[in-house]
């Protein structure tokens, strides 16, 4: 009498379909996506609705209806009649002032934080705190107290526009230290320097040539950053008097809206372009290392 024997796998070492794993998957990533499509697209539509009603302002014909491109077209022409001084006052300064604060900033605020971060880096949430700071003084007390100081500063440097760079720093502090501090976590700058130290270079080439290669992206973001806000600020400027972008458009807007809203709509878009090339600085090393 033969007795036949029936193998049976167990139930553990049965291997398991993947069919649960794949389709799950597609539940949720669709929500997510969903979610993601929403944000977008509300978020484009709250800051896209004012912005295209700016533009078709700018492009319209007058109480009679229709659309022109007559106002673009003075523009790039140059025929801009009473409001082309202020503006073009306004430009220049504007521009010399992003100029100044952005080296300035740099010049306090890099040599600092590596400083700072290599010899004492307990302080480092103090030099966080006096950064961050002026986030929490309106525009309006700060320029209380910065009216005595350009007193001093016109004596010595006169009453230019370009002083307003003094002031212009300290708003734009928070946001450079940020992008700088977020690059510098990132940096193995100990190492870097003692390395440097060891080959014989200065403190002033371990700086220059080790260290500043490294902070490009964020000596870069900061730079972008700061030159946005100098180039928004309006409020100190018009307090203590000075000429620049914004106090401009204000006496171009009385004597003609649709350039001062073309050129507000051509600040926007300059302000779009520096978030895109951050953006790009930022992937940079990321597509280097794929």
């Amino acid at each position: 009498m033969t007795s036949t024997h029936h193998t049976t796998t167990p139930p553990a070492l049965v291997p398991k379909a993947p069919r649960g794993r794949q389709s799950t998957r597609p539940a949720s990533v669709s929500p997510r996506r969903t979610t993601r499509v929403i944000i977008l697209s509300a978020t484009a539509l709250f800051l896209g609705t004012p912005i295209a009603a700016l533009v078709g302002f700018t492009i319209r014909g007058g109480l009679d209806g229709g659309l022109t491109a007559d106002h673009w077209l003075g523009l790039f022409s140059g025929d801009l009649g009473a409001a082309a001084k202020p503006l073009a006052a306004g430009v220049q300064n504007s521009l010399v002032l992003a100029l100044v604060t952005v080296a300035l900033m740099l010049v306090l605020l890099v040599p600092t934080m590596v400083l700072v971060r290599l010899h004492v880096p307990r302080w480092e949430k103090v030099i966080e705190f006096v950064c961050l700071l002026p986030l929490t003084i309106p525009a309006v007390a700060l320029v209380v107290g910065l009216a005595p100081v350009f007193r001093v500063v016109a004596q010595i440097f006169g009453s230019s526009s370009w002083t307003l760079a003094f002031a212009y720093v300290i708003l734009v502090l928070p946001f450079s230290y940020r992008a700088i501090h977020a690059n510098l976590m990132a940096v193995d700058v100990p190492t870097l320097t003692q390395a440097a130290r060891s080959l014989g270079a200065s403190w002033f080439h371990v700086l220059w040539d080790v260290i500043l290669p490294n902070l490009r992206r964020g000596i870069l973001a900061a730079s972008f950053i700061s030159i946005a806000a100098v180039l928004g600020e309006f409020t100190i400027a018009s307090l203590l008097s000075r000429t620049n972008l914004q106090t401009s458009l204000v006496l171009v807007a009385k004597q003609d809206p649709y350039l001062s809203n073309i050129v507000v709509v051509l600040s926007l878009v300059f302000a779009l372009i520096l978030l895109i090339v951050i953006g790009r600085v930022g992937n940079q090393p990321r597509r280097s290392r794929s």
